[in-house]
């Protein structure tokens, strides 16, 4: 008879009938959500290690997993400060809690923000072991050193396993941070080295949990039928047909969601069974009249009209060097271009989910989320309880991008569960996540330059206008703020004598929020495409031209230009804009790709560099096209400076993925008619897939001794320039528009 089964259960089964092995550096990633606690003799000196009784180092990642190994990364700090031994190390999935200080996993902060403290953190277990040892011996705690989970006398070269020590220094004071050392790089043991992943073995085998999976007794699942239009609401709702289907056991109308959207649910009409399938029918069969409201006259064709009228007009002054209104006025040829990118959805593998059990004043949430403080926090606020009542259980994600920073899946399981009384599971439809979510804001770019005789540009004149981030967060917000311009506007490299860069107005009809390199996508497009344009013009070579562009190697000085730059919430002491920097990627990149020999190869290449997250990233693409006008990509390069890394094989991965991303940026695009979102899918949201995608992708990462910088988000915003750059040097046709066409025209 067959075996009904699902994927999942169908992959455990191969996996163990047909005897694959994976071979597991770490404790059984089973143990990765295990409930926290610590037995009474436990050193636990910090919220991040508890050293139990048998010497297991039980390590808690307070960021997300989204498969940027973050939790493989944390091992590896915290383990290389202790010499732990590898097979004895457990990772722990945090709740959502304040204590552990920000826990929203985006902007490429994860290693940026918390290499330091968390070798401070384990440098502080290995001193308490140290000086336990030290007790027992009789001896000067500076004597003795970790290795390989034991500490050792140096002198003697007595040992002591952590195991036996733990006791001893769970009785100690917890040193100061002043009195604590962390290793010198040249020590290091894990940190800086290809550490395989503790994941994977359990994801490739179905042994893991995303938000998606979550099973509890009792439990019911609920799809909502969400207003088409933001800020609509049902008029009328004939739910006949849904009670009829099995299954089904409660319809619910939410709340209508009102101005400003926040991280609140849209409300809609919810439909609860007793299974996905059930839950699905009866959404479907649901028949709702919606009501209409201002943003019901919003169409993505007059957007796009407001918004490069906006552009070419030109807005408030947000970086000024020299005169560039006068240059501009008294030069006798002038360049100029208006670019345009449009609305991106984020559309990770797995669309969002979340599962709610309240009990009184008592809430337990299991989540796929980016930003488990802000879902505590929401939830809180949607129910009445207190943030201390609400615990947050952060499952893995199937991917991110930024849409799973927002919580309002969550705030909606809880409303539903506290409603119907059961366990709730509130399952978002691929179409619910495409036409519901928060979207990477459409934006025209408008840039004229001047050269001289000699086609060195002289001038450059740039106006960004897009809906901002903030109109999700405050009402009658109309232009840009100082965090979006940040993004890979403010700080352009490029050395000339006038430059003015403006910011103009823009009205949002949609939820904007964050997607994956954010106003880096439509920056970087925009800047670096001009370039290549104005190498043309000039007849020079595009690579010597963009590096004449930067000029010389320097930290650039934006205070000195009326610019207040907030520079990705770092300090320019530590992280400057340098363009020795960048300078040097694009030297990397362009060698790698044998950028001088293209021509006479035959081949066509691209390059575009971006500095973003206070990393600096260069990009080579190669296309061939052909004779119908279809093109595809046989090889990408990349060269990227993030300072110190934890993990190159992880950098590798996050420049590859985010590589792909960028081609998915450069394909997709959500359009509106009459304030509804005409995309459901992916038959009509375009993203990358494997027939489009680079066949080979060549990293190259430069060996730093800088802090740490962004690794999961800069390798997205110089593809689709590139790419662009490449098109037009196979075709001769200038792409100023994403989406950019499968099927291109070749120039004679």
């Amino acid at each position: 008879m067959p075996e009904i089964m699902s994927r999942r259960d169908f992959l455990k089964k191969t996996t163990a009938t047909a005897g694959l092995t994976l071979s597991v550096s770490m404790l059984s990633a089973q143990h990765a959500f295990a409930a926290q606690g610590a037995a009474s003799e436990a050193l636990a000196p910090n919220v991040f290690i508890n050293i139990a009784e048998d010497g297991i180092v039980n390590i808690t990642c307070h960021r997300s997993e989204m498969g940027q190994q973050i939790r493989t990364a944390i091992a590896q700090i915290i383990a290389d400060e202790l010499d732990a031994d590898w097979d004895k190390i457990n990772v722990i999935q945090a709740l959502g809690d304040p204590k552990y200080g920000d826990q929203n996993t985006d902007g490429s902060r994860s290693i940026r923000r918390n290499l330091d403290r968390l070798q401070l953190a384990s440098a502080t277990a290995a001193t308490m072991l140290k000086q336990a040892a030290a007790k027992g011996w009789g001896v000067d705690a500076a004597s003795c050193h970790c290795e390989n989970h034991q500490v050792v006398h140096t002198p003697s070269g007595r040992k002591a396993d952590f195991a036996t020590l733990v006791a001893v220094a769970a009785s100690l004071p917890v040193p100061e941070e002043a009195t604590v050392t962390v290793k010198e790089k040249s020590k290091y043991k894990y940190v800086g080295k290809p550490v395989a992943s503790i994941d994977l073995p359990a994801v490739v085998s179905g042994n893991t949990t995303y938000g998606q999976d979550v099973e509890l007794d009792g439990m019911l699942v609920a799809v909502i039928v969400r207003p088409p239009v933001m800020f609509t609401s049902p008029k009328s709702v004939d739910d006949t047909k849904a009670k009829q289907v099995k299954g089904v056991k409660h319809i619910i109308t939410l709340p209508a969601a009102k101005a400003p959207a926040v991280f609140n649910p849209l409300g809609g009409v919810a439909v609860i069974a007793e299974s996905t399938w059930a839950a699905m029918q009866g959404a479907n069969a649901l028949d709702i009249e919606w009501t209409s409201n201002e943003h019901s006259d919003y169409n993505h064709d007059d957007e796009k009209a407001a918004l490069i009228a906006s552009a070419q007009k030109g807005g408030e002054v947000v970086r000024t060097k020299g005169d560039a209104k006068k240059a501009l006025s008294e030069a006798e040829t002038l360049m100029e271009a208006t670019y345009f990118v449009p609305m991106l959805a984020q559309a990770p593998m797995e669309p969002p989910a979340a599962t709610a059990v309240v009990n009184g004043d008592k809430v337990e949430i299991w989540a796929c989320t980016q930003h488990p403080q802000a879902a505590r926090s929401n939830v809180a606020g949607a129910l009445g309880v207190a943030e201390e009542n609400v615990t947050v259980n952060v499952t893995l994600l199937g991917g991110g991008f930024g849409r799973k920073s927002k919580p309002d899946y969550v705030a909606e399981a809880a409303i539903l569960a506290k409603q119907v009384g059961a366990p709730v599971k509130l399952v978002w439809r691929r179409e619910d996540d495409i036409q519901h979510g928060y979207y990477h804001a459409v934006s025209a770019q408008h840039i004229k330059a001047v050269q001289d005789e000699n086609g060195n540009t002289t001038t450059w004149h740039h106006c960004t206008a897009f809906p901002s981030i903030s109109s999700t967060f405050a009402p009658g917000v109309d232009m840009p703020s100082g965090g979006e311009l940040d993004l890979g506007f403010i700080d352009n490299p490029f050395n000339v004598a006038n430059m003015q860069l403006e910011k103009g107005k823009a009205v949002n009809h949609v939820r904007i929020g964050w997607l994956r390199s954010v106003c880096n996508v439509f920056h970087a497009f925009a800047i670096q495409s001009f370039a290549d344009e104005l190498a043309h013009a000039a007849g020079k070579d595009s690579k010597a031209h963009l590096l004449q562009l930067i000029g010389p190697g320097r930290i650039i000085d934006l205070t000195a230009e009326k610019a207040e730059p907030g520079n990705y919430g770092e300090s320019l002491e530590k992280y400057p804009v340098d363009t020795t920097r960048l300078i040097n990627v694009i030297e990397r990149v362009t060698k790698m790709a044998k950028w001088d020999d293209r021509k006479k190869e035959g081949r066509f290449l691209g390059l575009a560099a971006h500095r973003s997250f206070v990393s600096y990233t260069a990009t080579v693409v190669e296309v061939v096209v052909n004779e119908d006008g279809t093109w595809s990509i046989p090889k990408t390069y990349i060269s990227i400076d993030p300072g110190t890394i934890v993990n190159p094989e992880h950098v590798r991965a996050q420049c590859e993925g985010g590589s792909i991303f960028g081609l998915s940026c450069a394909m997709g695009q959500i359009t509106a008619t009459d304030g509804a979102v005409e995309q459901s899918n992916f038959h009509n949201y375009t993203v990358a897939r494997m027939q489009h995608a680079p066949k080979e992708i060549e990293v190259d990462i430069v060996e730093s001794d800088a802090p740490p910088a962004g690794v999961g988000e800069p390798p997205t915003p110089p593809f689709a320039p590139a790419l662009a750059n490449a098109l037009f040097a196979a075709t001769g046709q200038r792409i100023r528009e994403l989406p950019i066409p499968m099927r291109l025209k070749k120039n004679s």
